[in-house]
């Protein structure tokens, strides 16, 4: 396994794509972790209920409106990612600038479609 993940906003409710996320990076061999509003496990991931010391996070996909992402721009930048998928509904200008002046790559792109379309 390769490229780890972090998955912020992680949801044990089927239908969210967060949920879906963490079921692909599993069906395409990614190892992952997730955070969210309670502990839960998900296709052999764990998925905290809080911030907790992490290494080698490649990508960090997020799943939160701007407005929610506020707590975890510390944590994030601390992770130094290599790159940070805003997905749908979670674009954030602000927060993106601040991480490329990090030298943190941003996208703001579905990770459900660069999964499935091999340019994850």
């Amino acid at each position: 396994m390769s490229k780890k993940t972090l998955v912020i906003g992680a949801s044990d409710k089927p239908n969210r794509y967060s949920n879906l996320a963490l079921k692909f990076l599993k069906k395409y061999n990614f190892e992952a972790v997730g955070i969210g509003k309670k502990e839960f496990q998900i296709d052999g991931f764990q998925v905290y209920d809080k911030q907790i010391a992490l290494k080698n996070i490649d990508t960090v996909t997020v799943y939160l409106n701007p407005k929610n992402q506020e707590e975890f721009i510390d944590y994030i930048l601390k992770l130094n990612p290599k790159r940070v998928i805003f997905n749908p509904g979670a674009e954030n200008n602000d927060f993106q600038h601040l991480l490329e002046n990090n030298n943190i790559k941003c996208l703001n792109a579905c990770t459900l479609v660069l999964l499935q379309t091999g340019q994850y």
